[in-house]
């Protein structure tokens, strides 16, 4: 050891994709959540819960919260949308499945708008952690 302090680091702007996996990481939860909500109801409907639909509803949920550890990762957000039309295909055990799939659609769809958004907006130096950093 010299001694000397050790020189400051510079502090980093907010990284908007770290927020960006946390939102996809707590989408993912929120649809487990949902997911397993509609045992209830799957069991309330015609065909009641049969070991198909329920242990794809729990299969499915636990899925959903492992894929929670990979929102980091490039194909994420191409995993994610892809498990929507699973989600959809489970119209073949239930409705009430397949609704939730569209609607998660829908919310992935959003996603990955926003998500092209920001990227748009980090390339051209617009994201508010970039303002103000020319001196």
């Amino acid at each position: 050891m010299t001694g000397q302090p050790a020189e400051p680091s510079t502090p980093q702007g907010p990284d908007p994709w770290r927020s960006f996996r946390g939102v996809m990481a707590g989408t993912l939860i929120l649809e487990a959540i949902v997911v397993l909500l509609a045992l209830p109801v799957v069991s309330f409907s015609d065909g009641g819960l049969t070991a198909s639909s329920g242990g794809f509803l729990i299969g499915f949920a636990v899925v959903l919260i492992l894929l929670c550890g990979v929102q980091g990762r490039p194909w994420a957000l191409k995993v994610n949308f892809a498990l929507q039309f699973v989600l959809i295909a489970g119209f073949l055990l239930d409705a009430a499945i397949g609704f939730i799939g569209v609607v998660f659609a829908a919310v992935w769809g959003l996603i990955a708008y926003l998500r092209a958004e920001v990227k748009r907006r980090e390339e051209r130096g617009l994201l508010p952690g970039q303002q103000g950093t020319e001196e």
